[in-house]
């Protein structure tokens, strides 16, 4: 029989050390055995790693002495699967729950075609279990947005269940090939959280791998779409680094025209004169705020007191 390529599983952790063990015991129930999780502790200060590290001392930990972001403290973990020599890293948020069958189905799916780069699941939210978060990602081209394929929809088997070439995949779950991140590199720190693996998918794809959903695998995520609109740290980075995703991949004078004018100009007018203007103010000074420090280069994590 030969040899099953080795995957490791990257599990980034920040002071959210109950979802981090839920998410680990999850990850022991893999019906894939060629695999090790390793833990990247952002400098928390809820005792995660001593607690991971009693309960669990098989799996590796990784601590950071800071907050290194999504970015940041997945490339640790990325350096340390080069030096274990694995064929696929698996980045994976800690507020997830995955299916037995998870990483096989990605590997599988990797190793159908060697020009497959990065590959991801259908991805359901945790309290609705059978209601889509992420089927892949789909990149606007003409106006520089992205969005989540199948948002919200029922899962009634419209993706099917065959892998699909998709534009990016959230780095909430991606499998990606050690190969490609060798040619194309790793995550950009410079955006510290958000927009940074649809920025890694281009990157990689134009280096000439294809970027897939894969139907069949599935996970679930504890995520809360009402609290991410709500949040300031979400706006602020959702903001600035829509703008560096632009910047790195190239975009047309026009998607710049369309996204400075026909949208963050047209919210922050609505925002200060429009009915809306009183409950947005704080959320119209947080996009101010993210368009002054990304012309004025301020990159990386916010230079602000936020959380986060």
């Amino acid at each position: 029989m030969d040899k099953l390529p080795q995957a490791l599983v990257i599990v980034l952790n920040w002071n959210g050390l109950s979802d981090t063990l839920e998410c680990l015991e999850s990850l022991s129930h893999l019906d894939y055995p060629a695999y090790e999780v390793v833990v990247v502790d952002n400098g928390s200060a809820d005792g995660s790693v001593s607690v991971i590290r009693e309960q669990l001392p098989a799996i590796t930990v990784i601590e950071n002495e800071e907050n290194l972001g999504y970015a940041g403290g997945n490339n640790v973990g990325l350096r340390y699967a080069l030096a274990q020599k694995a064929d696929y890293a698996l980045l994976l948020n800690n507020d997830t729950m995955v299916d037995s069958a998870l990483l096989r189905l990605l590997v599988e799916a990797s190793e159908a075609n060697l020009f497959v780069g990065i590959v991801g699941p259908t991805i359901y939210y945790h309290a609705r279990p059978n209601t889509i978060w992420s089927a892949g990602g789909a990149i606007d081209w003409k106006r520089g947005s992205t969005r989540m394929v199948g948002l919200n929809e029922q899962d009634v088997g419209q993706f099917g269940k065959k892998p699909r070439e998709v534009d990016f995949v959230t780095g909430c779950a991606l499998l990606v090939r050690m190969k490609a991140v060798e040619t194309a590199g790793e995550l950009d720190e410079r955006f510290f959280m958000y927009y940074e693996e649809t920025e890694w998918c281009v990157r990689i794809a134009r280096a000439g791998y294809r970027i897939m959903h894969v139907p069949q695998a599935k996970m679930w995520h504890k995520i809360s779409p009402e609290a991410q609109v709500d949040s300031p740290f979400v706006r602020y980075y959702m903001t600035r680094n829509r703008l560096l995703f632009l910047k790195a991949t190239g975009a047309t004078m026009r998607v710049w025209l369309h996204t400075l004018f026909a949208e963050y100009l047209r919210i922050l007018i609505s925002w200060s004169v429009g009915p809306k203007r009183r409950c947005m103010r704080a959320q119209r000074d947080i996009m101010v705020i993210a368009l002054r420090d990304y012309f004025s280069k301020r990159l990386g994590k916010a230079p602000i007191g936020w959380k986060g």
